[in-house]
């Protein structure tokens, strides 16, 4: 996947503006104008239409770069059996951290969301690898939590004083990892 903030830094950097790495963009079925448009929102990480593998080569010749300098692995879980309240305790522990050290806290992490967490950052790596990627200088440039409500079968109530009976909420996540490449300063 592309990383739109990236892709934006280097063509400051570069001063390289929209329509002339549009050029390098055009395919079948978009003319000029309709590239600028998803450069664009590329670059403000709004991935419509959704960036080809193709797209990122392209982009990453245009600019002079390699594929994995401007490239995003993300992984996620969805309806994980974990509050997100307690999801995020242990995100923000990896947050911002390599790969392998990320890792290593999960592992002696004794929470429970620490385990389902470990599996998203595997899951990415995995993907990034597949791409071809230099695992041993990854990055984890996101890690969230989101709410994703009642979890599904969790139907039960706790039965309180003169008949009544309150339910019991049992919630569930959405966890989300994305990991880049180290930027070399």
């Amino acid at each position: 996947m592309l990383n739109g903030e990236r892709l934006q830094l280097i063509c400051r950097k570069r001063k390289m503006s929209v329509p002339t790495l549009a050029e390098y963009l055009v395919r079948g079925g978009f003319d000029a104008e309709q590239v600028q448009t998803a450069l664009r929102n590329w670059m403000r990480r709004l991935y419509i239409p959704k960036p080809t593998a193709e797209d990122v080569r392209r982009l990453a010749n245009a600019l002079g770069i390699e594929v994995g300098e401007i490239s995003l692995w993300q992984a996620s879980h969805r309806y994980a059996p974990s509050t997100a309240r307690k999801a995020r305790l242990v995100m923000d522990l990896i947050s911002g951290r390599h790969v392998q050290d990320a890792l290593d806290v999960l592992k002696f992490e004794h929470r429970r969301a620490a385990y389902h967490i470990r599996k998203v950052l595997e899951s990415a790596v995995a993907n990034a690898d597949e791409q071809e990627a230099d695992v041993e200088s990854l990055v984890i440039c996101e890690a969230r939590a989101d709410g994703a409500g009642r979890r599904l079968g969790t139907k039960t109530w706790r039965a309180k004083d003169r008949g009544r009976a309150h339910p019991i909420w049992k919630e569930a996540s959405h966890l989300f990892v994305s990991v880049e490449q180290e930027r070399t300063k």
